[in-house]
């Protein structure tokens, strides 16, 4: 099947630039302290009951008087700007299996959390613990600098518990912007964006086939990670022509562009969520405390949501990895 190929500018809320949104606080929602007496009365409930992380249901932990409210974030997610944060999660008053369960717990109302390794880890610690001279330890377990990127999940959130002694700014950036500015700029390489590429790390054995954009149904989304489209290129022995890499750097050069990247410290108690087909995430790199306590910790959380847009035939969906085989049969 031929893919659509969008060769006017994308309009409406996802179009957006960083540093003409920085000061509006519409997308940043505070949890007032009748919301969070929500989240204490069904940790509460899930200890009478004697449930754990992640051994428990939706119904386990009930946040059902919040449902207008999660109705609200995941239509902003999908149909809005791409992105938001909740601010507030007092943070500091719950040990890390509360806060296990407060995460998910949320998660489960919001959609269904989703596999983040073959593991089959339903929350990720996103921490300095990683050896930077073993070419197997991910980004993502180190203090270096994160390259933008969307992770194989409809949505993904990231829970502030500690900052970093210094650095480690998050960045976002519309994927509908970059996509404007690129047809601005080279409109002819518009299309070699839609041919399907090798990615690897997109939960499966082997680098898969993918476009870097998709319009199907008047939406636009995109899947990107330079580092991974090299390395599934390199593994299948398909080189990237020429052609190919000007025009990923085309999309890099517009992608790291102040006038389009919106920067933010996130604080413990902060929760980012983005939607991985609108809104493209990073961090810079960081310095990180000796102390293996005091270190910058985020949590992920990958959802697929209930929401979520139907993706064309040739840009097929990922939704976190497979159950491990101990697990399914258990």
């Amino acid at each position: 099947m031929n893919a659509i190929i969008q060769a006017t500018p994308i309009t409406g809320p996802a179009v957006w630039k960083g540093p003409a949104i920085a000061n509006d606080t519409a997308w940043v929602h505070h949890l007032t302290p009748d919301t969070i007496a929500v989240f204490d009365a069904a940790l509460a409930h899930l200890k009478a009951r004697g449930l754990s992380f992640p051994h428990f249901g939706k119904d386990d932990f009930p946040l059902h008087a919040l449902a207008p409210d999660f109705a609200r974030y995941a239509d902003e997610l999908e149909n809005g700007r791409g992105f938001l944060l909740l601010r507030g999660l007092p943070v500091h008053r719950y040990t890390e299996e509360e806060i296990n369960c407060l995460y998910y717990g949320l998660g489960l109302h919001m959609g269904t959390p989703v596999r983040q390794n073959p593991r089959g880890e339903l929350l990720g610690a996103v921490m300095n613990v990683g050896d930077v001279t073993k070419k197997s330890t991910r980004v993502y377990e180190t203090n270096l600098y994160l390259p933008y990127h969307s992770d194989p999940s409809d949505v993904v959130g990231l829970l502030c518990i500690r900052r970093a002694k210094q650095g480690g700014l998050s960045s976002l950036v519309s994927v509908a912007a970059i996509y404007n500015e690129i047809l601005a700029r080279r409109p002819e390489f518009i299309g070699l964006y839609y041919r399907p590429m090798y990615f690897e790390h997109l939960c499966e054995p082997m680098p898969s086939l993918s476009p870097i954009f998709s319009f199907h149904q008047g939406k636009l989304s995109c899947r990107y990670l330079r580092q991974y489209l090299e390395l599934g290129h390199e593994i299948m022995k398909q080189p990237l022509s020429r052609v190919e890499i000007a025009a990923l750097d085309l999309f890099d050069e517009v992608m790291h562009d102040p006038a389009i990247r919106l920067d933010m410290m996130l604080e413990p108690g902060d929760i980012q969520f983005a939607n991985n087909y609108a809104v493209l995430h990073s961090r810079n790199g960081f310095e990180d405390d000796e102390d293996l306590a005091k270190r910058r910790k985020m949590i992920r959380l990958w959802l697929k949501m209930g929401n979520a847009r139907e993706l064309a035939p040739e840009f097929p969906g990922r939704n976190g990895f497979p159950a491990p085989v101990d697990a399914v049969a258990a």
